[in-house]
């Protein structure tokens, strides 16, 4: 924010996957000059199809994105700009009504559940074969975390995901190809090796089932099979 005054920029937040994340007591999306949300239905706070919402408290941004939202219309068959049809059926929102009173609940269940694959992996002494996104987050007061996912930097990060698969286990890859390495941006001219740090990323991260209603049970044999992953020399 503070470069962003610097230079006189507009800030946008994308708080796509971390509705209810707070940092020094303020929570995602109340930083910027507007924020975006995704409900899509993998998301915490997820309708039964696409949707989303942008939120602002400025109220020529308020103006601007209601316009945009319908055509570009205003009124209505008269086009101010050349806008987007993204407005969120009555059915979505209804849904979006009815769960949001339960997320702050969901948030603390998946927060709990990344505790206990910690413990997990503790236990299985497998902590040094993968980087873990709670370990400093537990002991840090100023912020806290919506794990949308629970993401691992595993060894062999393939090999176990198709072994994983065969146990039962679902797993994602969120994102198996870096931005600069998308045909979409080619003409931006970057190359393999320009982003190391990120194409390591993408060739390492596993994302573990993660949702509320996940038991102890599932987790132990998760944690379980990883270990017997690693255990036939997979390392």
């Amino acid at each position: 924010m503070s470069i962003a005054h610097e230079y006189n920029l507009k800030f946008i937040e994308d708080s796509a996957q971390s509705i209810g994340a707070e940092y020094k007591g303020r929570r995602s999306g109340s930083f910027g000059d507007l924020a975006i949300f995704s409900f899509y239905p993998t998301k915490n706070l997820g309708t039964y199809g696409d949707g989303g919402m942008i939120i602002t408290s400025k109220e020529e941004y308020v103006d601007y994105c209601r316009i945009f939202r319908s055509h570009g219309a205003d009124p209505k068959y008269y086009h101010k700009y050349i806008g987007i049809n993204s407005r969120l059926d009555e059915i979505h929102a209804a849904i979006l009504n009815l769960k949001f009173k339960y997320l702050d609940k969901w948030l603390v269940d998946r927060f709990n559940i990344a505790y206990r694959y910690e413990t997990l992996f503790e236990r299985y002494n497998l902590l040094k074969m993968m980087k873990l996104p709670i370990n400093d987050i537990r002991y840090t007061q100023h912020r806290n975390h919506t794990f949308n996912q629970y993401v691992i930097y595993a060894k062999n990060r393939d090999k176990l995901q198709k072994f994983l698969r065969r146990k039962g286990i679902g797993t994602n890859i969120y994102y198996p190809l870096c931005l600069h390495l998308q045909e979409c941006f080619k003409y931006l001219g970057y190359k393999e090796g320009d982003f190391p740090v990120a194409e390591r990323a993408s060739k390492y991260v596993l994302a573990l089932p993660m949702y509320p209603e996940l038991t102890r049970e599932e987790q132990e044999y998760i944690v379980e099979k990883i270990n017997e992953f690693y255990d036939l020399g997979d390392k």
